[in-house]
């Protein structure tokens, strides 16, 4: 069991996960890792116990499995975005070009004038 940090703990309120921080009576939150939980089964006995083990264990499962999917998107993503930056770099090399123009002042126009 770990004790939160004061953001840790303000996060948490902000996402309405638990009451306000006025309600904590002085003492910061306290937080199970997914060792503490395995070792919780080994002391608690009923079905009840084992039950809401489980499926506290199948949430850590399932957390894992977001973040490894949202490394692997973000890795993704990380791959497109230098892909097209190097493609539009060119393209945007020629947009530069054509709004410098070509670097000579225009001709006067010369001809009758009233």
């Amino acid at each position: 069991m770990i004790v939160l940090t004061k953001e840790e703990a303000l996060a948490l309120v902000s996402q309405d996960v638990i009451p306000h921080v006025k309600y904590f009576g002085g003492h910061l939150p306290k937080a199970f890792t997914e060792q503490g939980v395995a070792m919780l089964s080994s002391v608690l006995r009923s079905e009840r116990a084992i039950e809401v083990n489980i499926l506290v264990m199948r949430a850590f499962v399932r957390l894992r499995g977001f973040i490894s999917s949202h490394a692997a998107l973000s890795q993704k993503l990380e791959e497109l975005e230098k892909k097209y930056d190097a493609q539009f770099g060119s393209v945007f090399d020629a947009i530069r070009a054509l709004m410098e123009g070509p670097g000579q002042e225009p001709k006067r126009i010369e001809g009758f004038k009233p």
